[in-house]
């Protein structure tokens, strides 16, 4: 006992947490990027690629190192090197990002190498932990398989602690920044465990080194004082803060998840929506007069909804919002009080379009999950079909989609333009901005009528005219295969188009 407790219980442990903080490491970078780079599949790429590399490049040279050092006591250096490089990630990861993007106008290689810099350093130490583990454990042939197995399979178990704790609890507890900071104490402490049993003196006064600049790092962050809210949920990154409106000079209060500007609403007591778009689902009452309950897919700040209930004293509308805490923040900050006829589902869009029986006149379709990228489960035909399905015989689905009408980049628009014409008899596109202008990225509103009627186009009320004077009058072609479930590139069709957003001042919010 006294023999597995010196020898085999402090490899053990390492390999465990290395496992564990790699893991929690890679989610928390997903928090990291999102602000900036959004959550994208490009985003997701890149993070796992780049660690994975990583971590391969730590695996062979850990092992060149631990055949020719075998020393447990150089273990508390990986980890040491390991917790540092996170503490650089900590200090300066909003400041990395900027500075690449600002430098590389292609969205896929500012994320690669955002992603490297960030992320690469600290991975290749912890994956420099496994071999070094197998040198130190295995003295015999004949017990080697057994051994070499054991590690990995307590590698792979702290992965999947680390992955659940992560996604489950921690990050939505306490923030991408103080888990950040436990990994940090944590590899120290695994550390100093493994240099004061060895009496490695340099490696522990290391370590206690680590700890006063981790705590120096740790004051600095909590100290700062900050004139917005920057919190986890289970779902996203959110921001919270207060601004002037560009186009009013009003005061406004912002929500922002990931990396767009998702809801906003007046400070200065009167009424009104901050994003344009928002105003042309009002257009649902020029295409379907006697409309009485609506549905609305994606709650975010609740601005909408709110407008809604204000607007139509007679009406009802069922708001499906997948992540709860957005509920929350909404009633906090966003002024979201409760209504009978406002009801909420917490839950994800394509899960209620498919399970619910009830039946709508009006369909809002405003769910986006990053970098102008909508849910791709939300743009398929399958989808479409459940939203055809519970609209009442007038029906009508408004869907905002951003995107340019130029050919050369509108490729998600097209494609999603064929997926609801195969569906719907009736398909328009509204441009809720440049009208005219095919190379700008705004915000288009596609409007699909389950009637075969076609309408006028004509309102007496003159502020629907106004929205209905934006209805793109040249042809938008939709020759891109229509979306489905077996293959629905959303992500790939937005990135073509993100150069493009990086070069146009267009405020596409909402």
């Amino acid at each position: 006992m006294r023999r597995w407790f010196s020898e085999v219980f402090p490899v053990s442990v390492t390999v465990l947490v290395a496992g564990w903080v790699v893991m929690i490491f890679e989610l928390a970078g997903s928090r990291i990027l999102g602000p900036h780079l959004g959550t994208s599949v490009v985003v997701w790429t890149s993070l796992i690629g780049l660690i994975m590399t990583s971590l391969s490049a730590g695996y062979w040279m850990g092992g060149k190192w631990a055949d020719r050092y075998p020393k447990e006591y150089l273990l508390s250096y990986v980890l040491l090197c390991a917790a540092l490089f996170i503490l650089f990630t900590i200090r300066y990861h909003d400041a990395v990002i900027r500075t690449v993007t600002s430098r590389l106008n292609d969205y896929p290689a500012s994320t690669l190498v955002s992603t490297m810099i960030l992320f690469a350093p600290a991975s290749f130490f912890l994956g420099m932990v496994l071999p070094f583990a197998a040198r130190l454990r295995v003295k015999y042939l004949r017990d080697s398989g057994a051994r070499i197995g054991s590690l990995y399979a307590l590698s792979t178990i702290g992965s999947i602690a680390g992955t659940y704790m992560a996604g489950f609890w921690l990050i939505s507890t306490l923030g991408f920044n103080r888990v950040l900071f436990l990994l940090v104490f944590v590899l120290v402490a695994n550390s100093l465990l493994i240099s004061v049993r060895n009496l490695s003196m340099i490696a522990s006064i290391s370590g206690l080194v680590c700890v006063l600049l981790a705590i120096w790092v740790w004051t600095r962050a909590e100290g700062r004082q900050k004139d917005y809210i920057d919190l986890d949920t289970r779902y996203n990154r959110v921001l919270i803060y207060e601004m002037t409106d560009q186009n009013t000079g009003r005061p406004i209060r912002m929500l922002r998840i990931n990396d767009e500007k998702s809801a906003a609403v007046f400070l200065d007591g009167k009424e009104g929506l901050v994003f344009e778009v928002l105003r042309y689902y009002h257009l649902a009452g020029y295409f379907f007069p006697d409309f009485s309950r609506a549905l609305m897919i994606g709650g975010s700040g609740y601005a909408f909804p709110q407008d809604y209930i204000r607007q139509y004293p007679d009406k009802s509308i069922d708001v499906v919002e997948i992540d709860g805490e957005l509920t929350h923040l909404a009633r906090k900050y966003f002024g979201l009080t409760d209504d009978p006829r406002l009801r909420i589902f917490h839950e994800d869009g394509r899960t209620y379009l498919g399970n619910t029986n009830t039946s709508y006149d009006v369909v809002f379709m405003d769910a986006y999950k990053s970098q102008l990228t909508i849910p791709y489960q939300l743009t398929t035909q399958e989808a479409v079909e459940d939203i055809y399905r519970i609209l009442s015989p007038d029906g009508v689905v408004m869907a905002n989609i951003i995107s340019t009408l130029d050919r050369r980049t509108n490729h998600f628009l097209r494609a999603e333009l064929a997926t609801y014409r195969s569906i719907f008899p009736q398909v328009y596109l509204f441009a809720v901005q440049y009208p005219e202008d095919k190379e700008r990225v705004q915000n288009i509103m596609l409007v699909a009528l389950k009637n075969p009627k076609v309408p006028s186009f004509h309102s007496e009320d003159s502020l629907l005219q106004s929205y209905l004077n934006h209805k793109v009058s040249f042809p938008v072609p939709d020759d891109i295969p229509s979306l489905t479930d077996e293959f629905a590139p959303v992500d790939y069709y937005t990135s073509r188009m993100l150069k493009a957003v990086n070069s146009s001042d267009t405020d596409t919010s909402g």
